[in-house]
Protein backbone atom coordinates (compact mmCIF):
# COMPACT_ATOMS: atom_id res chain seq x y z
CA UNK A 1 0.00 0.00 0.00
CA UNK A 2 1.31 3.44 -1.21
CA UNK A 3 1.44 6.09 1.77
CA UNK A 4 0.32 9.25 0.58
CA UNK A 5 2.73 12.11 1.89
CA UNK A 6 1.02 14.75 3.26
CA UNK A 7 2.64 18.51 3.96
CA UNK A 8 2.66 18.16 7.56
CA UNK A 9 4.05 14.88 6.85
CA UNK A 10 6.78 16.01 4.86
CA UNK A 11 7.68 19.28 7.41
CA UNK A 12 7.85 16.02 9.82
CA UNK A 13 10.45 14.20 7.89
CA UNK A 14 12.70 17.61 7.60
CA UNK A 15 12.19 19.23 10.82
CA UNK A 16 12.81 18.13 14.44
CA UNK A 17 11.18 20.68 16.60
CA UNK A 18 13.31 21.57 20.20
CA UNK A 19 10.67 20.62 23.17
CA UNK A 20 11.30 24.55 23.90
CA UNK A 21 9.43 25.43 20.03
CA UNK A 22 6.54 23.13 20.78
CA UNK A 23 5.96 24.65 23.82
CA UNK A 24 6.22 27.70 23.00
CA UNK A 25 3.33 27.05 19.93
CA UNK A 26 0.88 25.25 22.08
CA UNK A 27 1.29 28.39 24.18
CA UNK A 28 0.28 30.40 21.07
CA UNK A 29 -2.76 28.51 20.18
CA UNK A 30 -3.56 28.70 24.14
CA UNK A 31 -3.50 32.55 24.08
CA UNK A 32 -5.30 32.99 20.66
CA UNK A 33 -8.01 30.83 22.46
CA UNK A 34 -8.13 33.55 24.93
CA UNK A 35 -8.31 35.93 22.73
CA UNK A 36 -11.01 34.69 20.88
CA UNK A 37 -13.25 34.54 23.78
CA UNK A 38 -12.29 38.40 24.99
CA UNK A 39 -13.14 39.45 21.87
CA UNK A 40 -15.80 37.50 20.92
CA UNK A 41 -17.44 38.94 24.03
CA UNK A 42 -16.61 42.57 23.13
CA UNK A 43 -18.74 41.69 19.94
CA UNK A 44 -21.57 41.04 22.14
CA UNK A 45 -20.78 44.22 24.65
CA UNK A 46 -20.37 46.71 22.08
CA UNK A 47 -23.81 45.14 20.36
CA UNK A 48 -21.85 44.36 17.26
CA UNK A 49 -23.20 40.63 16.92
CA UNK A 50 -25.15 41.34 13.88
CA UNK A 51 -22.84 43.60 12.55
CA UNK A 52 -22.06 41.36 9.65
CA UNK A 53 -26.08 39.83 8.89
CA UNK A 54 -25.27 36.73 7.35
CA UNK A 55 -22.31 33.97 6.85
CA UNK A 56 -20.09 32.86 5.78
CA UNK A 57 -20.24 36.57 4.20
CA UNK A 58 -20.71 39.78 5.96
CA UNK A 59 -23.36 40.63 3.43
CA UNK A 60 -25.16 39.07 0.77
CA UNK A 61 -23.18 41.06 -2.00
CA UNK A 62 -20.10 41.28 0.15
CA UNK A 63 -16.99 38.84 1.78
CA UNK A 64 -16.19 42.27 3.19
CA UNK A 65 -17.83 44.81 6.05
CA UNK A 66 -18.90 47.87 3.88
CA UNK A 67 -19.02 51.26 5.06
CA UNK A 68 -22.66 51.20 5.47
CA UNK A 69 -22.49 49.05 8.34
CA UNK A 70 -20.17 50.98 10.36
CA UNK A 71 -18.55 50.35 13.63
CA UNK A 72 -20.47 47.09 14.02
CA UNK A 73 -19.63 46.16 10.82
CA UNK A 74 -15.92 46.40 11.12
CA UNK A 75 -15.75 44.97 14.62
CA UNK A 76 -18.07 41.65 14.26
CA UNK A 77 -15.66 40.96 11.00
CA UNK A 78 -12.85 41.93 13.09
CA UNK A 79 -13.77 39.14 15.56
CA UNK A 80 -14.20 37.19 12.60
CA UNK A 81 -10.99 37.77 11.10
CA UNK A 82 -9.07 36.52 14.27
CA UNK A 83 -10.53 33.31 13.69
CA UNK A 84 -8.30 32.82 10.96
CA UNK A 85 -5.39 33.45 13.51
CA UNK A 86 -6.52 30.94 15.94
CA UNK A 87 -6.90 28.76 13.12
CA UNK A 88 -2.87 29.77 12.31
CA UNK A 89 -1.59 29.40 16.13
CA UNK A 90 -3.38 25.69 16.28
CA UNK A 91 -2.00 25.10 12.73
CA UNK A 92 1.27 25.97 13.78
CA UNK A 93 1.00 24.06 17.40
CA UNK A 94 -0.25 20.59 14.70
CA UNK A 95 2.77 21.27 13.07
CA UNK A 96 5.33 21.30 15.83
CA UNK A 97 3.92 18.39 17.67
CA UNK A 98 3.77 16.09 14.69
CA UNK A 99 7.19 17.07 14.10
CA UNK A 100 8.37 15.67 17.44
CA UNK A 101 10.62 12.66 17.48
CA UNK A 102 10.07 10.19 18.62
CA UNK A 103 6.44 10.74 17.63
CA UNK A 104 4.18 11.32 19.93
CA UNK A 105 0.57 10.06 18.75
CA UNK A 106 -1.39 11.11 21.79
CA UNK A 107 -0.45 14.54 21.80
CA UNK A 108 -0.96 14.69 18.00
CA UNK A 109 -4.57 13.53 18.44
CA UNK A 110 -4.87 16.07 21.22
CA UNK A 111 -3.21 18.74 18.83
CA UNK A 112 -6.26 17.89 16.00
CA UNK A 113 -8.75 17.82 17.73
CA UNK A 114 -8.15 21.63 18.48
CA UNK A 115 -8.38 21.91 14.57
CA UNK A 116 -11.72 20.00 14.62
CA UNK A 117 -13.17 22.17 17.85
CA UNK A 118 -12.38 25.46 15.90
CA UNK A 119 -13.89 24.22 12.51
CA UNK A 120 -17.15 23.01 15.05
CA UNK A 121 -17.05 26.72 16.58
CA UNK A 122 -16.84 28.55 13.11
CA UNK A 123 -19.82 26.82 11.80
CA UNK A 124 -21.95 27.56 15.23
CA UNK A 125 -21.33 31.06 14.72
CA UNK A 126 -22.39 31.31 11.65
CA UNK A 127 -25.71 29.44 12.95
CA UNK A 128 -25.58 31.82 15.75
CA UNK A 129 -25.94 34.42 13.02
CA UNK A 130 -28.48 33.60 11.47
CA UNK A 131 -30.25 32.78 14.01
CA UNK A 132 -30.07 36.40 15.16
CA UNK A 133 -28.34 35.99 18.18
CA UNK A 134 -30.82 33.55 19.70
CA UNK A 135 -29.31 33.12 23.68
CA UNK A 136 -29.25 29.12 23.20
CA UNK A 137 -26.32 29.46 20.33
CA UNK A 138 -24.52 32.24 21.82
CA UNK A 139 -23.70 30.24 25.40
CA UNK A 140 -23.09 27.10 22.98
CA UNK A 141 -20.59 29.39 21.20
CA UNK A 142 -19.18 30.16 24.31
CA UNK A 143 -19.05 27.09 25.86
CA UNK A 144 -17.15 25.41 22.82
CA UNK A 145 -14.87 27.86 23.03
CA UNK A 146 -14.33 27.17 26.52
CA UNK A 147 -13.98 23.46 25.48
CA UNK A 148 -10.73 24.74 22.58
CA UNK A 149 -9.08 26.56 25.50
CA UNK A 150 -9.26 23.41 28.03
CA UNK A 151 -7.65 21.05 25.09
CA UNK A 152 -5.19 23.97 24.10
CA UNK A 153 -3.84 23.89 28.17
CA UNK A 154 -3.84 20.22 27.81
CA UNK A 155 -1.75 19.87 25.11
CA UNK A 156 0.44 22.65 26.54
CA UNK A 157 1.63 20.76 29.88
CA UNK A 158 1.56 17.36 28.27
CA UNK A 159 4.05 18.63 25.83
CA UNK A 160 6.12 18.69 29.17
CA UNK A 161 5.17 15.09 30.25
CA UNK A 162 6.00 11.62 28.59
CA UNK A 163 4.09 9.02 27.38
CA UNK A 164 3.92 6.74 30.31
CA UNK A 165 1.12 5.42 32.64
CA UNK A 166 0.14 8.80 34.83
CA UNK A 167 1.50 8.28 38.39
CA UNK A 168 -0.48 10.28 41.72
CA UNK A 169 1.27 13.18 43.73
CA UNK A 170 -1.52 13.40 45.71
CA UNK A 171 -3.29 11.51 48.16
CA UNK A 172 -6.85 9.86 46.30
CA UNK A 173 -9.19 12.14 48.46
CA UNK A 174 -6.98 15.16 47.28
CA UNK A 175 -7.47 13.87 43.54
CA UNK A 176 -11.11 13.91 44.03
CA UNK A 177 -11.41 16.76 45.46
CA UNK A 178 -9.69 18.72 42.42
CA UNK A 179 -12.17 16.60 40.05
CA UNK A 180 -14.83 18.18 41.96
CA UNK A 181 -13.20 21.96 41.35
CA UNK A 182 -13.31 21.19 37.56
CA UNK A 183 -17.24 19.55 37.73
CA UNK A 184 -17.96 22.30 40.15
CA UNK A 185 -16.12 25.00 37.51
CA UNK A 186 -18.09 23.88 34.71
CA UNK A 187 -21.05 24.14 36.07
CA UNK A 188 -20.24 27.85 36.80
CA UNK A 189 -19.10 28.79 33.58
CA UNK A 190 -22.66 26.98 32.35
CA UNK A 191 -24.59 29.27 34.67
CA UNK A 192 -22.48 32.05 33.95
CA UNK A 193 -24.09 31.53 30.48
CA UNK A 194 -27.93 31.85 31.75
CA UNK A 195 -26.94 35.37 33.24
CA UNK A 196 -25.62 36.48 30.22
CA UNK A 197 -28.58 34.93 28.05
CA UNK A 198 -31.13 36.81 30.52
CA UNK A 199 -29.37 39.89 31.07
CA UNK A 200 -29.55 43.29 29.16
CA UNK A 201 -26.39 42.63 26.97
CA UNK A 202 -28.12 40.91 24.11
CA UNK A 203 -25.32 41.61 21.35
CA UNK A 204 -27.64 43.72 19.20
CA UNK A 205 -29.76 46.81 19.67
CA UNK A 206 -32.46 44.87 17.53
CA UNK A 207 -35.41 43.17 19.10
CA UNK A 208 -32.87 39.55 20.42
CA UNK A 209 -34.96 37.28 22.26
CA UNK A 210 -33.44 36.09 25.98
CA UNK A 211 -33.58 33.10 28.27
CA UNK A 212 -37.08 32.95 30.01
CA UNK A 213 -36.41 33.75 33.37
CA UNK A 214 -35.09 36.90 35.60
CA UNK A 215 -31.50 37.70 35.05
CA UNK A 216 -31.23 38.71 38.84
CA UNK A 217 -32.32 34.97 40.33
CA UNK A 218 -29.94 33.45 37.89
CA UNK A 219 -27.22 36.01 38.53
CA UNK A 220 -27.92 34.64 42.49
CA UNK A 221 -27.56 31.37 41.22
CA UNK A 222 -24.33 31.87 39.84
CA UNK A 223 -22.85 33.70 42.78
CA UNK A 224 -23.70 30.92 44.93
CA UNK A 225 -22.22 28.26 42.56
CA UNK A 226 -18.83 30.66 42.81
CA UNK A 227 -18.84 30.53 46.31
CA UNK A 228 -19.27 26.50 46.09
CA UNK A 229 -15.86 26.58 44.18
CA UNK A 230 -14.17 29.09 46.70
CA UNK A 231 -15.08 26.72 49.27
CA UNK A 232 -13.53 24.17 47.23
CA UNK A 233 -10.58 25.89 46.09
CA UNK A 234 -9.58 26.59 49.76
CA UNK A 235 -9.95 23.09 50.78
CA UNK A 236 -7.81 22.26 48.53
CA UNK A 237 -5.53 24.70 49.34
CA UNK A 238 -5.28 23.85 52.85
CA UNK A 239 -5.70 19.76 51.88
CA UNK A 240 -1.98 20.28 50.13
CA UNK A 241 -0.30 21.34 53.23
CA UNK A 242 -1.63 18.73 55.33
CA UNK A 243 -0.29 16.42 53.06
CA UNK A 244 2.85 18.03 51.95
CA UNK A 245 2.57 17.79 47.95
CA UNK A 246 4.66 19.26 45.52
CA UNK A 247 5.51 23.00 45.38
CA UNK A 248 4.11 23.62 41.85
CA UNK A 249 1.06 21.71 42.69
CA UNK A 250 0.83 24.15 46.02
CA UNK A 251 1.51 27.29 43.66
CA UNK A 252 -1.29 25.92 41.33
CA UNK A 253 -3.89 25.62 43.68
CA UNK A 254 -2.81 29.21 45.54
CA UNK A 255 -2.88 30.64 42.02
CA UNK A 256 -6.86 29.55 41.53
CA UNK A 257 -7.81 30.97 44.52
CA UNK A 258 -6.21 34.00 43.85
CA UNK A 259 -8.41 34.02 40.60
CA UNK A 260 -10.99 32.96 42.00
CA UNK A 261 -11.37 35.82 45.04
CA UNK A 262 -10.67 38.17 41.99
CA UNK A 263 -13.49 36.88 39.98
CA UNK A 264 -15.99 37.33 43.32
CA UNK A 265 -15.05 40.69 43.68
CA UNK A 266 -15.44 41.71 39.87
CA UNK A 267 -18.55 40.01 39.91
CA UNK A 268 -20.28 41.63 42.45
CA UNK A 269 -19.12 44.65 41.25
CA UNK A 270 -20.54 44.58 38.06
CA UNK A 271 -23.74 43.43 39.45
CA UNK A 272 -24.31 46.56 42.06
CA UNK A 273 -23.01 48.84 39.45
CA UNK A 274 -25.66 47.69 36.93
CA UNK A 275 -22.95 45.47 34.96
CA UNK A 276 -20.71 48.17 32.72
CA UNK A 277 -19.76 46.79 29.70
CA UNK A 278 -15.90 47.38 30.64
CA UNK A 279 -16.45 45.00 33.86
CA UNK A 280 -18.40 42.65 31.83
CA UNK A 281 -15.42 41.75 29.89
CA UNK A 282 -12.58 42.41 32.26
CA UNK A 283 -15.02 39.31 34.11
CA UNK A 284 -15.04 37.40 30.34
CA UNK A 285 -10.70 37.57 30.86
CA UNK A 286 -11.13 36.44 34.05
CA UNK A 287 -13.58 33.62 33.45
CA UNK A 288 -10.75 32.15 30.70
CA UNK A 289 -7.64 32.89 33.41
CA UNK A 290 -9.90 31.02 36.03
CA UNK A 291 -10.43 27.98 33.61
CA UNK A 292 -7.00 27.30 33.27
CA UNK A 293 -6.13 27.66 36.74
CA UNK A 294 -8.52 24.87 37.09
CA UNK A 295 -6.89 22.92 34.43
CA UNK A 296 -3.24 23.28 35.51
CA UNK A 297 -3.96 22.55 39.31
CA UNK A 298 -6.09 18.89 38.12
CA UNK A 299 -2.99 18.07 36.08
CA UNK A 300 -0.56 19.08 38.72
CA UNK A 301 -2.21 15.92 40.47
CA UNK A 302 -0.07 12.94 38.69
CA UNK A 303 2.89 12.94 36.27
CA UNK A 304 3.80 10.59 33.35
CA UNK A 305 7.43 9.49 32.83
CA UNK A 306 8.42 8.01 29.26
CA UNK A 307 6.87 4.84 28.39
CA UNK A 308 9.78 3.30 27.83
CA UNK A 309 10.61 0.67 30.32
CA UNK A 310 13.93 0.83 32.24
CA UNK A 311 16.39 -1.83 30.97
CA UNK A 312 17.17 -4.70 33.16
CA UNK A 313 19.86 -4.55 34.97
CA UNK A 314 22.84 -7.79 33.37
CA UNK A 315 26.16 -8.28 32.46
CA UNK A 316 26.78 -6.10 29.80
CA UNK A 317 25.27 -3.17 31.88
CA UNK A 318 27.32 -3.96 35.00
CA UNK A 319 30.56 -4.13 32.85
CA UNK A 320 29.89 -0.69 31.72
CA UNK A 321 29.58 1.06 34.61
CA UNK A 322 32.92 -0.50 35.45
CA UNK A 323 33.95 1.09 32.61
CA UNK A 324 32.70 4.29 32.42
CA UNK A 325 31.42 4.96 36.26
CA UNK A 326 27.98 5.16 37.05
CA UNK A 327 25.57 6.28 34.18
CA UNK A 328 23.58 9.69 34.31
CA UNK A 329 20.56 9.77 36.26
CA UNK A 330 17.48 10.62 33.52
CA UNK A 331 15.51 13.68 34.58
CA UNK A 332 12.44 12.89 36.74
CA UNK A 333 8.80 13.58 35.40
CA UNK A 334 8.01 15.78 37.94
CA UNK A 335 11.16 17.82 36.54
CA UNK A 336 9.79 17.46 33.57
CA UNK A 337 5.98 18.71 34.06
CA UNK A 338 4.93 21.89 33.75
Amino acid sequence: MVRVETPISAIAKRWTPSTRIVKRAALSAVMMSVLIIVTGGAVRLTGSGLGCDTWPKCTDDSLFATPEQGLHGAIEFGNRMLTYVLSAAVGWAIVAVSSMKPRRRKLTRLAWSQFWIVLGNAVLGGITVWAGLNPWTVAGHFLLANALLAVTVITWVRIGEGDGPARPRAPLPVRRLAWAIVATTVVLIVLGTSVTGSGKHAGDSSDVPRMPWDWSAAAHVHAISAWVVCALAIAMWLALRVVDAPADTRARARDLLVVLLAQGAIGYVQYFTDVPEILVGIHMFGSAIMWIAVIRLVMSMRERGDDAPAPLPGPSSAGERGQHGQREQQPSASAQAV
